[in-house]
């Protein structure tokens, strides 16, 4: 057996030293560039979002509550008779809380006398869909109208924006390519192969704006601005460099 092992090695050792080269001489690897693109797109919104609500007082809980309860009826069947369907309706908030009023009074320790309840409040809110925007103004007139005292907010949206998000993308690639080919043209480089894309959605709308709905509102639809929607793609791509 040892003639054959001692064959076996130096044949090994040439083995790995004419491998050697061969390895030294592995070309390296292109270089690499990734550029951001950024691309935008405005709509005119088609749907808007309101949170319309009722707050009652009364002497005792179930005082409020009742004057609550018969608002909010009404402010309902007002807002289904005005077109929004019953999906497009949701209850958002609802409390019961008593009114304090409080005393620099104490008691015969020092001590400041606890605040007395004089009555109870109650809140009831609703949020809305309104998918045509031509009616948002008589809406709001309307809930008013019927008792709906408090108005917190209102936004806008456009109701699919896919096809906007795809506009979007293509002015983003299109935006990270112009400026990755003037960077690889200063270089003395081409662009290769893509190696990477990612990319982040964003979109800005008019800011909600706080409204509260006056006893006396004028009965005349309520004005009502919707601006534009920016729907926006952030875009990364990596690309090999070719000489």
């Amino acid at each position: 057996m040892r003639p054959f092992t001692a064959a076996i090695i130096p044949f090994m050792l040439a083995t790995a030293l004419s491998a050697a080269p061969v390895l030294a001489q592995e070309s390296p690897m292109n270089g690499t560039i990734s550029i951001s693109g950024l691309g935008e797109v405005t709509a005119t919104p088609d749907t808007a979002f309101i949170n319309s609500g009722v707050t009652t007082q009364g002497a005792t809980a179930r005082e409020a509550l009742d004057a609550n309860t018969k608002a909010m009826a009404d402010l309902l069947d007002t807002l289904k008779a005005a077109g929004i369907e019953a999906r497009d309706i949701q209850t958002s908030g609802f409390s019961v809380n008593p009114n304090y009023v409080y005393s620099d009074a104490r008691d015969a320790n020092g001590y400041q006398l606890p605040p007395k309840i004089t009555g109870y409040q109650v809140f009831n809110n609703v949020s809305v869909r309104v998918r045509d925007l031509a009616s948002l103004g008589g809406v709001l007139d309307k809930a008013v109208n019927v008792g709906a005292n408090t108005i917190n907010g209102i936004s806008f949206s456009v109701a699919d924006p896919s096809k906007l998000y795809d506009e979007a993308r293509k002015e983003a690639f299109a935006d990270a390519r112009e400026k990755a080919e003037l960077y690889a043209g200063a270089a003395g480089e081409k662009l290769g192969t893509i190696r990477n894309i990612t990319e982040s959605q964003g979109y800005t709308q008019p800011q909600p704006y706080m409204m509260k709905a006056a006893a006396d509102a004028a009965p005349s639809a309520v004005p009502i601005a919707s601006g534009e929607l920016s729907f926006q793609i952030n875009v990364q791509v990596t690309w090999d460099l070719a000489h």
